[in-house]
């Protein structure tokens, strides 16, 4: 009987950037790319609008984790605020991975930088855990796996 091969699970993952995995996430949304269609017809054909691609658009990724005593996050963030933008632009990759821990599947994003952080809210009564969220901005996005 040939080997079943199933689905790849969402649940084991990495984020990487500069070539080294970073924070550990609870959750991690990867963007989706979308193309703004250009609708335009010529006057000698027949009644039908043709559509080319416009500009493509490409999603925020959002990073959710437990809130850690690591800054490198919200200090990526507090640069980006002092206006050092250029500066502090990364590649960063997240990775999918199978049952053993290998990667199964990666994509790859270009010129990112933290656009917006959100800190946990904060209840005395509560019984959840403090999760603070960073979105980041991409100009570009591969799936090289």
């Amino acid at each position: 009987m040939p080997e079943r091969k199933d689905p790849l699970r969402t649940m084991r993952f990495l984020l990487e950037w500069d070539g080294l995995v970073q924070a550990g996430f609870r959750e991690v949304t990867i963007p989706d790319i979308s193309a703004d269609p250009i609708e335009y017809r010529e006057g000698n054909e027949i009644p039908t609008v043709r559509k080319q691609p416009g500009l493509i658009k490409y999603s925020n990724i959002i990073c959710k984790r437990g809130v850690t005593d690591n800054l490198e996050l919200f200090n990526w963030h507090k640069e980006i605020v002092a206006g050092k933008i250029n500066s502090n632009r990364k590649n960063v990759s997240i990775l999918l991975l199978d049952e053993e821990g290998n990667e199964a599947s990666r994509w790859d994003f270009s010129y990112v930088w933290p656009s917006k952080y959100d800190a946990p809210d904060l209840n005395a009564t509560g019984n959840e855990i403090a999760i603070e969220t960073l979105e980041l901005v991409h100009e570009g996005m591969i799936r090289s796996k």
